[in-house]
């Protein structure tokens, strides 16, 4: 584990198994997963055995969540359905970010050039009535 500039400023250590890491900060929760495959549900079992084995961040909760989940690749895209990404992704952090996946109402999944293949997810609670979590600028939060 090696601490590096965190989330929001704050310095985060990231634990790491495998091809998978994750860190977490004032209220936010990262994963980031190394490489790309074309098929979605390769990440799904990943994911899912590295919260059930190394993780030891904080516990799910109740309320609403906004996830951002980005593919960076290299050279062409890869032959993906982003759809089919959220849905593996969502069910394998279920039960560790939050309780399920319905708390979910605000989801950004896109897929852009990077300095090298990976998977992102950005896991926030939103908070108060106007679903604003620090962080997001209204205009951000679309109804």
């Amino acid at each position: 584990m090696t601490a590096s500039p965190g989330i929001r400023g704050v310095d985060a250590a990231w634990t790491q198994h495998g091809k998978v890491r994750a860190r977490e900060a004032g209220g936010v929760l990262e994963v980031e997963v190394d490489g790309l495959t074309t098929q979605a549900k390769y990440y799904k079992p990943l994911i899912y055995e590295f919260f059930r084995k190394v993780w030891r961040g904080s516990r799910p909760s109740w309320g609403e969540f906004s996830v951002e989940i980005r593919m960076d690749y290299v050279g062409d895209p890869p032959w993906l359905d982003l759809d089919n990404l959220a849905k593996a992704i969502l069910d394998a952090i279920k039960g560790y970010a939050f309780h399920d996946d319905a708390q979910v109402a605000r989801l950004l999944v896109e897929r852009a050039p990077g300095d090298r293949e990976r998977i992102c997810v950005t896991v926030r609670r939103l908070e108060g009535e106007g679903r604003v979590a620090p962080g997001f600028r209204a205009s951000e939060v679309r109804s």
